[in-house]
């Protein structure tokens, strides 16, 4: 137990945070049908408290060490050597601060929107919610995988009940693509259970070392999930089509916290227990990452639905996240996690906002739109923060991220970060492209007489938009979370690859 500290609070936090969403949501199953005002109080009470709840993450981490903290641990399933593990860590207090913040957002955008099964819809949202934080504390891998599986359930219904016109095509395709690539990376934890002693500790796991060629196998079939839930190119035609198709809070959950999930995965398991496979594998992710931030901005400019190229600025924005992680220096790395955060705030600011003129007009294509700064003034200055911090300008969350990231990219290859640098000024041209077609221009006659934004919707965009400045101004109060467990993982890394160099120094003095 060296590489964790047990729960440093009077309860067990991890715990509720997971298990107060599953109680609401029972809450609201027993709840009459017609009593749907109350079914939403519940909903909106339990996320707020599951929020407040995960702020003692926040004040109580301690920064000085990279250990998992909050721990809990209790057997589970013995005779496999199961057990509930639950940690966190710089990497992943964020996350989970991100997914309780992303479930209030949900609740309130979704107030009147949703109309139908409005019991159902909430239960999957909380679940959901649950799920999310399950998996970026889960220490035991079956715990991991259990959670990681039942994530899906509730999302394939979200998109599946209450989407678009082509939600059941959108919500299968979904399914399939994560399923499949999960399958891959079961068969890969098996393996690694059965070599390592029987054990699903991810943290014992992390400290025995594996041979190469093994390590290159259950790389790739970790990647298959991890890739997928990226989304990277060329295994990301899947998210378009489901953003597209769920409602908006789908969208947010989607944008904000799910895709998170697979850089996520390679930050938790690729580097930690295949540092030479990841090592060796790096011009391959670099190269995916660069065709992920060109192609996915260039794609963006063909675009005419609204949703839809905001999905595909999430291609490109994550595959500036992959290209931190596998630059494989500190400060890629702390680029691409603080940008996963910035790109759960902004894109989920982002779908947010969408949805807001999506319940007014029922329309997502942009030539439905034109002169809405006129129309709504209060909605144009927030979506024009959002815009500018998508494009990285300073003083914005989005700046520090891609800055870091570059930085990193460059030094480890320059072609790469040139390469890189390109998405950038894609990525401005689509935005204020879209910018200038929606907000100036004339006013279509389609939105003359649209209300601006109530007080529900600025509330629900004032958090998201204060995070923006924050980052922007003052990084340090997040990026030190992960200093120390950055180090660390660089340190697993840099051992496993010098590992390599040893055995090929080995090999050449065996041949001579």
């Amino acid at each position: 137990m060296e590489q964790v500290i047990m729960n440093q609070l009077s309860y067990p936090i991890l715990s509720t945070i997971i298990f107060l969403p599953i109680l609401g949501a029972l809450l609201i199953l027993i709840n009459k049908r017609s009593w749907e005002l109350l079914t939403k109080g519940i909903a909106l009470a339990t996320s707020i408290g599951t929020f407040l709840l995960s702020l003692p993450l926040f004040t109580h981490f301690d920064k000085s060490t990279y250990k998992m903290q909050f721990a809990e641990r209790h057997s589970w399933i013995s005779n496999w050597n199961i057990y509930y593990f639950l940690g966190v860590d710089g990497i992943s207090v964020l996350l989970v601060l991100l997914s309780t913040l992303t479930a209030i957002l949900c609740v309130l955008i979704s107030w009147e929107s949703i109309k139908t099964k409005v019991k159902e819809f909430y239960i999957a949202i909380l679940l959901t919610t649950a799920f999310m934080v399950g998996v970026f504390c889960s220490l035991d891998f079956f715990l991991f995988y259990l959670f990681w599986e039942a994530m899906l359930i509730p999302m394939f219904l979200i998109i599946g009940v209450w989407g678009g016109p082509n939600r059941v095509y959108a919500a299968i395709k979904f399914f399939l693509y994560t399923l499949i690539g999960s399958v891959l990376m079961l068969v890969g934890i098996i393996i690694l259970y059965l070599y390592a002693g029987k054990t699903f500790n991810i943290l014992e796991l992390m400290t025995k070392t594996y041979p190469y060629t093994m390590q290159m196998w259950l790389f790739w079939a970790f990647f298959a999930a991890f890739a997928v839930k990226v989304p990277m190119w060329p295994v990301h035609t899947w998210l378009p089509d489901a953003h597209t198709e769920a409602p908006t809070a789908g969208s947010v959950i989607l944008a904000a916290v799910l895709i998170k999930m697979g850089a996520y995965g390679f930050l938790r398991f690729s580097l930690p227990l295949f540092p030479q496979a990841s090592t060796a594998m790096v011009p391959v992710m670099m190269t995916l990452s660069v065709i992920a931030i060109i192609y996915g901005g260039v794609i963006c400019l063909a675009q005419t639905d609204l949703k839809r190229l905001i999905a595909y600025s999430s291609v490109s924005h994550m595959g500036f996240v992959t290209l931190g992680i596998f630059a494989l220096n500190s400060q890629g790395l702390e680029g691409g996690i603080l940008q996963m955060l910035n790109h759960g705030i902004v894109t989920g600011a982002l779908f947010l906002s969408v949805g807001i003129v999506y319940d007014r007009t029922h329309s997502r294509k942009i030539a439905d739109y034109g002169g809405l700064a006129t129309v709504m003034p209060i909605y144009a200055a927030f979506f024009m923060v959002f815009t500018l911090s998508a494009i990285g300008l300073p003083a914005t969350n989005g700046f520090v991220g891609e800055f870091l990231i570059l930085l990193g990219g460059f030094t480890a290859n320059k072609l790469a970060g040139v390469l890189a640098s390109t998405g950038i000024i894609i990525g401005a041209g689509y935005m204020l492209w879209l910018y200038q077609k929606i907000f100036f221009m004339e006013v279509n006659p389609k939105v003359v007489g649209l209300p601006d934004m109530d007080t529900r919707e600025t509330l629900t965009l004032i958090p998201l938009l204060l995070l923006v400045f924050w980052i922007g101004v003052y990084p340090s109060s997040f990026l030190s979370f992960m200093h120390v467990s950055v180090q660390h993982l660089m340190e697993r890394v840099n051992s496993g690859g010098m590992q390599e160099v040893n055995v090929a120094k080995t090999i050449m003095e065996v041949v001579r």
